[in-house]
């Protein structure tokens, strides 16, 4: 199948690929930066078969060229973001035009091509939902989201809906829960996991906020699952991608302290972060019986093996 990966220079998107294409897919990705592999849109290409396209999913000519030079796809997976919610607190621009104008612009050529589309969604969605978070949550209740993040991703999800009464559109939407792994390159807007890992790597401090829960779901596996969907793929469908051990997030501190051997002086401890959800309990069962989703390790085990990938990264 020929399909297409938004975002391909993130963490998802990045492992996502190497994935389908060991699959003997063929895959053609963008992002926003420069690469040896892309496409020359106004000269010539200097690699025979480029898989890349320099793209801003905010620009909808940028996006409709991809598609006219490297299409047709039978799928594309939507990727591409701004992540996390300090920062969409700290980007809001950047995060509102890319998330909610972005995804308006795929499903605009999706509406015109008839692609089938993958989106990625978030945990955020479930706002302050205080039970197990079931797809059919979101249809049942009215969530209070709890901040912009969350708010675009909700955004994008009404935006898909919307586009399938309307045009007929074939989408399905995936909701990731707290993925870390080898791979995740580290910022102070990623993951929990990675950073609490990378401080501990380098004699850095960091604060722990008491009072919440979560459970992590390890990449690889995060990326076996979502790949599975082209392969079983249910339009109009939900799925949560998540772990299946709830931890709280002074527990997750000591695993990190446990695996890497940090000083326990370097964490500090603070009440609970504000506008941020404190139990996140997630029912997997739909994308275990469609996708055949499994959490491979446990979460000390896959916190070992993302310290000993970030040791060589960044060369400790």
């Amino acid at each position: 199948m020929r399909i297409l990966v938004t975002g391909g220079l993130g963490t998802v998107g990045a492992g996502l690929i190497k994935e389908l294409r060991s699959r003997n897919h063929h895959v053609v990705s963008c992002d926003l930066h420069h690469q040896p592999d892309e496409i020359g849109f106004s000269l010539r290409t200097d690699v025979e078969a480029p898989l890349y396209a320099r793209c801003d999913v905010g620009e909808f000519r940028q996006l409709e060229r991809v598609f006219e030079r490297c299409g047709p796809f039978d799928y594309v997976y939507h990727c591409a973001a701004e992540f996390g919610r300090w920062n969409g607190e700290d980007f809001y621009e950047t995060l509102w035009r890319t998330n909610a104008v972005g995804t308006k612009n795929v499903i605009r050529l999706q509406e015109r091509l008839k692609f089938r589309l993958i989106h990625f969604s978030s945990s955020e969605v479930y706002g302050d939902w205080p039970e197990l978070m079931v797809e059919s949550v979101m249809d049942e209740y009215e969530i209070k989201q709890l901040n912009d993040y969350a708010m675009t991703k909700w955004v994008n999800e009404m935006q898909i809906r919307n586009s399938a009464l309307q045009y007929g559109t074939e989408s399905v939407v995936v909701r990731l829960f707290n993925t870390y792994g080898p791979g995740e390159h580290y910022s102070p807007y990623r993951s929990v996991n990675c950073r609490f890992l990378y401080c501990a790597l380098h004699n850095l401090p960091w604060t722990v906020f008491r009072g919440h829960s979560r459970t992590s779901t390890y990449l690889a596996d995060t990326v076996r699952t979502v790949a599975n969907i082209s392969e079983n793929f249910r339009a109009s469908e939900t799925y949560n991608v998540g772990g299946t051990d709830l931890h709280t997030i002074e527990e997750l501190s000591n695993v990190v302290l446990h695996v890497t051997g940090a000083d326990p002086r370097l964490v500090h401890y603070q009440d609970s972060e504000i506008l941020t959800t404190k139990l996140k309990r997630v029912d997997t069962s739909k994308s275990r019986r469609d996708l055949g989703h499994k959490n491979s390790y446990s979460l000390a085990d896959g916190m070992k093996l993302t310290a000993d990938w970030m040791k060589q990264v960044y060369r400790l």
